[in-house]
């Protein structure tokens, strides 16, 4: 069973909105701080957003700020990117990443693609 599953994203107008989620399964969600990263076409893949295990402690990258918000939902094992004010320049391939900093186990998300264009 792959235990971290994205979802959301596709295409979408400059300006626009999308939320990606983010389900984890077969472990205790709780205990895994959760990041967000993104890949361009032909880039390594940059950290975008990160929470705490219990959503207190958010940071983002600069390009994002003020337009994305991460969050999770413990009770429901899942969490999320809202995306906001969307530019053609955020058009990559999301990941999500959960990771237990006491064991440095983590798993990776399968990837979803947002296109942003008009």
């Amino acid at each position: 069973q792959v235990p971290v599953v994205q979802s959301g994203g596709g295409w979408v107008q400059p300006g626009g909105s999308t939320r990606l989620s983010c389900a984890t399964s077969g472990l205790t969600f709780s205990n895994y701080g959760m990041s967000w990263y993104r890949q361009l076409p032909g880039k390594e893949r940059e950290l975008v957003a990160l929470i705490s295990r219990s959503g207190g402690l958010t940071d983002y990258a600069d390009p994002v700020k003020g337009r994305f918000t991460v969050s999770r939902d413990n009770a429901q094992n899942t969490g999320y990117l809202q995306m906001n004010a969307l530019r053609p320049e955020d058009t990559a391939v999301y990941y999500c990443k959960v990771q237990q900093s006491s064991t440095m186990i983590h798993y990776w998300g399968q990837g979803t693609q947002v296109t942003v264009s008009s």
